[in-house]
């Protein structure tokens, strides 16, 4: 979505409604859980996303605040079988306080051109999420693919029924990681063709990366909460 002012003459306020900050490192502990979250409340970001463990923390931290709670399902690496994947996403969303869900695709399907099982997959999770009210945001390991993979994902997730498509888990293992850059967030853009919804995530580190994005017409980012500050121009250092 177009923005309808440049990035740059956005508030801090402004640009944290773009922000779904990150706190999934799987060494946290409990007081880094709570302390990371905390500040993604505290800077007004869209969501704070968090990993199922940390559901309980997320919830008292974000009660009564305008920032929401967005859980991974099936992450990082998007493998188990479609009817696991269903089963954790219900789990989730029944509790009532889940937001948005951000589920990894399972991008060797995706590489081996294994289309129909691709929509499959996650149409069967976006059916059960949107049974709850549950925005669904499709995890693609962009750096993982070629640009004209990236692009027929995005058209099979808008097809299944994804509410966003999103770039990286940020974990990946298996080369470079580039994350978001310029190249596929324009690809997932064009792609979409404004059928859904289009998230940037990995390697947004920069507040002039942030801002090009946005100009771009990208909807949210995912963003680490060592970046949220620097991103947001907060950090004085």
């Amino acid at each position: 979505m177009k923005p309808t002012k440049p990035a740059s003459q956005m508030t801090p306020r402004e640009l944290a409604a773009y922000i779904d900050q990150s706190v999934l490192k799987p060494e946290f502990t409990q007081e880094d859980i709570r302390r990371y979250i905390q500040e993604g409340v505290d800077y007004g970001c869209k969501t704070v996303c968090v990993n199922p463990a940390s559901l309980d923390i997320a919830a008292q931290l974000t009660r009564g605040t305008d920032t929401g709670i967005c859980v991974v399902c099936d992450f990082p690496f998007g493998l188990s079988t479609t009817q696991s994947k269903v089963m954790q996403a219900e789990s989730y969303c029944k509790r009532g306080d889940v937001d948005e869900l951000d589920i990894v695709a399972n991008f060797g399907w995706i590489r081996s051109g294994l289309w129909d099982k691709v929509g499959e997959d996650i149409k069967a999770v976006c059916d059960i999420c949107h049974q709850y009210q549950v925005e669904v945001k499709v995890i693609f390991e962009t750096d993982a693919l070629t640009l004209a993979e990236v692009a027929r994902a995005t058209e099979v997730a808008c097809e299944a029924g994804a509410d966003f498509v999103k770039s990286s888990t940020g974990f990946y293992t298996g080369g470079e990681q580039k994350g978001a850059t310029v190249e596929v967030v324009r690809t997932m853009i064009e792609a979409a063709k404004g059928r859904c919804k289009v998230k940037g995530s990995g390697c947004i580190r920069t507040r002039e990366h942030f801002l090009e994005l946005i100009d771009m017409g990208i909807d949210r980012m995912g963003i680490g909460y060592r970046s949220t500050p620097v991103v947001l121009g907060l950090d004085q250092k």
